[in-house]
């Protein structure tokens, strides 16, 4: 069973950063596209990045688009999101996902196999 575990949510104000981190246990990471997801009470989950198996190929929501950034560290099995001049929409669950061994990139939950628990972003305005 592979495991993810996200890190770094909390509360901070409109136009401030935050960057939020997922460890993942599983032994062929690079063979995974990973996906940042969110989700509010009530709606559901909404794609906000994701990164191909070498870090070379990212896609974003027009809605974060220039202003989040998703990386990976293969060594150290984790994906981040930096998000930056955050807005009080984006206040939100974040979840990543990791998708399906050697799959495309994808913008749809269905395609991720595992999940983390989720890390709570709060912007205030």
């Amino acid at each position: 069973q592979v495991q993810l575990v996200e890190s770094g949510g909390g509360l901070v104000q409109a136009g401030d950063s935050l960057r939020v981190s997922c460890a993942t246990s599983e032994r062929t990471f690079s063979n995974r596209a990973m996906g940042w997801f969110r989700q509010t009470p009530g709606r559901e989950r909404e794609f906000v990045a994701a990164i191909s198996g070498t870090g070379l190929r990212t896609n974003y929501a027009d809605s974060v688009k220039g202003r989040f950034t998703i990386s990976r560290d293969n060594a150290k099995n984790t994906v981040y999101l930096q998000m930056n001049s955050l807005k009080p929409e984006d206040t939100a669950v974040y979840y990543c996902g990791a998708g399906r061994p050697l799959y495309r990139l994808s913008n749809v939950p269905d395609d991720y196999d595992y999940w983390g628990q989720g890390t709570q972003v709060t912007v205030s305005s």
